[in-house]
């Protein structure tokens, strides 16, 4: 993130570079810095003229070096984005000629999506010397917390450490999808207010008592009625609980208590970052290895498997969910 207020704040203060190759796994800053440039490079007088933008899929880079190369109409700057740039990924060394020798009234944009340059090649190479490579990368889920906080408190909105979390357990890392998510709750909640688990219930769709991470937490603490109610939700609403979704979510919940059973070092910074979990719900953590020691967890782990598989139709005799949720369960507890 701080890469990318430094991109804004140069282009805000005229500091604009003739070429931007936005690159990486997370398309959320690159849709981001390529929205910013489209928006604010020129005036809207200016952009009738001076603002083209092409699709990766429908052109060649001959055809973007053309369009590079034309002059400005009646402004300091004309402004081409390549929107899909992933798909010119076969012919992308092309572009050297053009970086070696860029129009500076020229402001070029990639966006280069789920793909990066070999760095060490001679376009890579040429695109940072005159220019700008920004890599976007995917943040680990632990990380996902933390940007979200920052994403609202920009907003000045606050939220609940089990919202985040949900909103993490049910969306996962994808930034894009996550924000919209966001742009929803501040349309309904004023400014200043602080976001809880029930706004994420009612206005997105969780259920604070039927998900996957309440369902974990009673495995953890071995509330056998409580987990069996929930996957009782879950078989009544399929659509909204997908079982191979719910066991993948459950296994990874008992390979992360097997490393913590491992880690010689447990203080609670190191087994956060170890385990990939915000701090905030490591007790739920200290819970669940005091109930399963390390040898249960490990024949649990290997149960998970096989009820995995049988998520996936193999094998599985045309048990139903329900069953399946059932059986995962008393393989558990027992």
């Amino acid at each position: 993130m701080d890469e990318v207020i430094k991109i804004v704040n140069d282009i805000k203060g005229g500091n604009i570079k003739p070429i931007y190759f936005l690159m990486g796994e997370e398309p959320y800053y690159i849709d981001k810095l390529s929205e910013y440039i489209e928006t604010n490079v020129l005036s809207e007088e200016e952009k009738g003229f001076n603002q083209t933008v092409l699709y990766g899929r429908d052109v060649s880079i001959e055809d973007i070096v053309s369009t590079a190369k034309r002059y400005p109409m009646m402004a300091d700057r004309q402004v081409v984005i390549i929107k899909e740039a992933q798909e010119l990924s076969r012919t992308i060394d092309k572009i050297e000629s053009y970086v070696e020798n860029p129009m500076p009234s020229t402001v070029l944009v990639f966006c280069y999506k789920y793909k990066t340059l070999d760095k060490r090649k001679k376009v890579t190479k040429l695109l940072a010397k005159n220019g700008i490579v920004y890599e976007s990368k995917k943040l680990y889920e632990n990380q996902v917390g933390d940007w979200i906080k920052r994403v609202l408190a920009g907003k000045k909105y606050t939220i609940e450490p089990k919202a985040s979390a949900m909103l993490v357990e049910f969306l996962g890392t994808d930034l894009s999808t996550i924000n919209k998510e966001l742009e929803k709750l501040q349309i309904i909640l004023p400014a200043g207010s602080t976001i809880s688990a029930k706004d994420i219930e009612e206005n997105i769709g969780f259920s604070k008592d039927y998900n996957v991470f309440e369902l974990r937490k009673a495995i953890g603490e071995r509330d056998q009625l409580k987990a069996y109610k929930i996957a009782e939700n879950f078989a009544q609403n399929p659509k909204d609980n997908p079982i191979v979704m719910t066991v993948g979510l459950v296994f990874s919940f008992f390979v992360q208590l097997l490393k913590y059973h491992g880690l010689k070092d447990k203080n609670p910074k190191n087994v956060a970052s170890v385990l990939g979990v915000n701090p905030f719900f490591l007790k739920d953590y200290d819970v669940a290895i005091k109930n399963y020691p390390m040898k249960k967890v490990s024949q649990i782990v290997a149960s998970l498997r096989d009820t995995d598989v049988k998520s996936k139709g193999v094998g599985a005799n045309s048990l139903s969910q329900a069953d399946l949720l059932r059986e995962m369960l008393y393989k558990i507890f027992n």
